[in-house]
């Protein structure tokens, strides 16, 4: 299992699309088990949109989520998720600003685990 990270845009936008606890926690529980769900998005740094059911109303009436997943050391992150009805495709600038995030959560979390594997200086 993974660990699933939510951005505080996807909380923002699941709340707007009305997702209820449940379904984002079985959302995130099938985002851990497997982490390169749904359909890659060109030009975005690997982010995926995943189509998920909305309870009682099949695939047709679910939402979309975008999420990212960048190998064993990261999380998979939701970034955001919106209604099937609401929108289909993302725009270019959208694409291009999903690009440069993923970018920096990478650079971020290279960092981060630099700083836990790097041997102390022991040199005095």
């Amino acid at each position: 299992m993974h660990t699933v990270a939510r951005s505080k845009s996807f909380d923002t936008a699941a709340k707007q699309a009305e997702l209820s606890e449940d379904e984002i926690f079985d959302l995130v529980t099938y985002l851990a088990e497997n982490p390169l769900a749904g359909d890659e998005i060109g030009g975005t740094g690997g982010c995926r949109k995943l189509r998920v059911a909305g309870r009682g109303k099949g695939k047709r009436g679910g939402f979309r989520t975008i999420t990212f997943y960048s190998g064993e050391t990261m999380p998979v992150f939701l970034l955001t998720v919106f209604a099937k009805g609401e929108k289909s495709t993302l725009t270019a600038k959208e694409a291009a600003g999903l690009k440069t995030l993923t970018g920096m959560l990478v650079e971020e979390y290279k960092k981060r685990i630099s700083s836990f594997t790097a041997k102390p200086n022991r040199s005095a």
